[in-house]
């Protein structure tokens, strides 16, 4: 596939213990299907070959002998297929029988993994039969032919280099030390595991947990493949819970006892470019002591299936909204407690427009008086209309302010403005960026002095999509003491007031609502008969898929090409991929020209993992030119 994306199969078939004839077919079936459509890596569970819950069978040579041959009949299978295929199966190796992980591509038999923990309690008896992987490589016999025998094998695309495969079995994510940890410092980014996990109430959960965790722990992509259906149920049963994951997501997850084969695309491309943060700290490790194997990617350019949420910043898996808007809502306040009990400020100001970030702004602060047991009296709440305000906007601040209980100061800046165009030679009906730019420097002025003359702080309301879009006014709304929204995104903007909204009730949610339906505008230009001339999103483009690629391009640090690719099928039916590439160049040509107001933004809390901030996370020079991203889009 392309853009880094690699399809994966977790395959749990119906088989019969100890029918190693009926089970080869099976799994011949099942690599067949996943092949065609578009697997790379595909993975059974734990002994699937013979069975699990064979017991004492396991000491039949007949068994054994027959998992040999089947070994090579699906090896067989595979010739002509690009496709890495784990099987489990029971092996003799100098003596011992082992617990393997089979790797086989096109026609091989490329390496065998041993188990490394057995467990031997409760239901669980492997030491009865098996013995744990040995330290040190070694070769096993395979039906006449020597292969690579140990658990420090690390499979590598000919074709991908960000695709490196390494395997363990079941216990072996379970214990302290997974082999897994070993495998991904010494460069593998993708992860199997061939399970056999008997299903108990409540133990489904902690397994998903256990493996989403084990891929987030790593900076990998995680393939679980657990036993189901046939298994024998003379004590336990099994479900066929299968579980895709990338780097702590969640990609793809079966119903509990249905068999099936479980797809999605791994993006190893991103994880490589994630671990390459980290490389100092984590992932420095040498590779000593592992073999690198050699395989073919299929080549199949497959349907992209895994779902890309469209507001990536407003929910992750594993949340309930309420739980994160809280959350957000009281990292902002905390951030903002600490910079006015710091300074000693006694009162705070804040330019309320009526719009959604001065209404998150203001909602942040009162949560921090609230917390401080301040006076809201001593929260300013600033409206000053001027030539573009209409009467929704202006009823709406006020409400808000009345509702909330803070202090309320109207300060029309008509005739300052005037009087300033006068100063500077500008025409009165020149719509010009001088014209509003003066209004938003004379509010911020304004606000500053206030804050002077009442020993307080300027609260700014500027979100996240201004400040990559550049959306703002030097001087203007684009300064203040103290930023509390400089890391919300606006679509989570829109959440965040709607939540508090909900939790706050009566007038306050009423005017909330109000504003949440009002059209963002900046409101600079003369209102036509009282309704808005500027609309934001016809200017600079939807937010939402501003949003979308800005979490994409800083967050994963994905080309323009694979964030277009992935938005053209995150919103299809709603915008067509035109329109996705117009706005994606204007997202791209306003990011690189306005890095300059990033670079001296005051400061203000992080939320969430993008923030644009020149002292932390975003350090860019502000001449840098958009051209190799342009051309990337064209």
């Amino acid at each position: 596939m392309r853009y880094g994306f690699v399809k994966v199969c977790s395959a749990t078939v119906k088989i019969k213990v100890a029918d190693v004839q009926f089970n080869t077919q099976r799994i011949i079936e099942a690599i067949e299907k996943s092949y065609e459509n578009g697997s790379s890596i595909t993975v059974f569970p734990e002994l699937c070959i013979s069975g699990y819950t064979c017991g004492d069978l396991f000491n039949q040579r007949l068994l054994l002998d027959a998992v040999d041959k089947s070994i090579l009949h699906i090896a067989k299978a595979t010739e002509g297929k690009h496709i890495l295929v784990f099987i489990g199966a029971p092996l003799l190796c100098d003596g011992k029988l082992y617990n393997c992980a089979v790797a086989i591509s096109d026609g091989n038999v490329l390496g065998v993994i041993p188990k490394t923990f057995l467990p031997n309690y409760g239901e669980f008896y492997e030491q009865r039969h098996f013995v744990g992987a040995p330290e040190k490589l070694s070769e096993i016999n395979i039906a006449g032919r020597k292969v690579p025998f140990g658990t420090n094998l690390i499979f590598q695309s000919e074709n991908n280099s960000d695709l490196t495969v390494s395997a363990e079995l079941c216990e072996d994510l379970w214990a302290p030390k997974s082999p897994s940890i070993f495998h991904t410092t010494a460069g593998a980014n993708v992860i199997v595991n061939l399970s056999c996990s008997d299903e108990l109430s409540g133990k489904a959960e902690y397994r998903k947990d256990l493996v989403r965790i084990q891929s987030a722990k790593l900076v990998c992509g995680y393939i679980y493949s657990n036993s189901g259906d046939g298994e024998s149920t003379t004590d336990t049963v099994y479900s066929g819970h299968n579980i895709i994951c990338e780097n702590g997501e969640i990609l793809a997850e079966s119903k509990l006892f249905e068999n099936e084969l479980l797809f999605s695309e791994i993006d190893v491309q991103a994880l490589a470019d994630e671990r390459k943060k980290m490389a100092s700290s984590f992932f420095s490790d040498t590779a000593d002591g592992y073999k690198f194997i050699n395989f073919k990617e299929n080549p199949a350019d497959g349907e992209l299936t895994r779902v890309f949420p469209p507001r990536p910043f407003v929910q992750r898996e594993g949340e309930t909204l309420c739980e994160r808007m809280d959350l957000i809502l009281t990292i902002q306040s905390k951030g903002l407690e600490k910079r006015i009990t710091h300074t000693g400020a006694k009162t705070a100001l804040i330019g309320v427009s009526g719009g959604l970030d001065s209404a998150l702004a203001l909602l942040v602060t009162c949560r921090a008086f609230k917390n401080l047991n301040k006076d809201l009296k001593d929260v300013i709440a600033v409206t000053m209309p001027c030539f573009g305000s209409t009467s929704k906007t202006k009823n709406n601040a006020l409400k808000l302010i009345d509702a909330l209980g803070v202090s309320c100061r109207i300060i029309p800046i008509e005739k300052s403005v005037n009087r300033h165009f006068e100063d500077i030679g500008q025409e009165k009906d020149k719509y010009d960026v001088t014209y509003e730019n003066a209004q938003a420097r004379m509010r911020t002025l304004i606000l500053m002095d206030l804050a002077n003359k009442n020993d307080g702080l300027v609260i700014g309301t500027g979100d996240l999509s201004e400040l990559a879009l550049g959306w703002a006014t030097y001087n203007g709304d684009h300064m203040s003491m103290y930023s509390v929204n400089c890391s919300v995104p606006k679509t989570l903007v829109k959440e965040l007031v709607k939540f508090e909204g909900a939790r706050l009730g009566g007038e306050i949610q009423t005017v909330l609502e109000s504003i949440l339906k009002t059209e963002i505008s900046p409101e600079l230009l003369p209102a036509d008969k009282g309704v808005q001339v500027q609309k934001t999103e016809d200017i600079i483009g939807p937010y939402v898929l501003h949003d979308f690629y800005l979490y994409y391009a800083v967050r994963y640090g994905f080309a323009p090409e694979k964030i277009a690719y992935v938005a053209e099928r995150t919103f299809k039916g709603k915008y067509d991929g035109a329109t996705i590439k117009k706005w994606l160049k204007v997202f791209y040509k306003r990011f690189f020209s306005q890095q300059y107001k990033r670079s001296c933004v005051p400061d203000g809390v992080k939320v969430g993992p993008v923030s644009l901030s020149p002292r932390g996370d975003w350090r860019m020079p502000s001449d840098a030119m958009p051209a190799l991203w342009l051309n990337d889009i064209n």
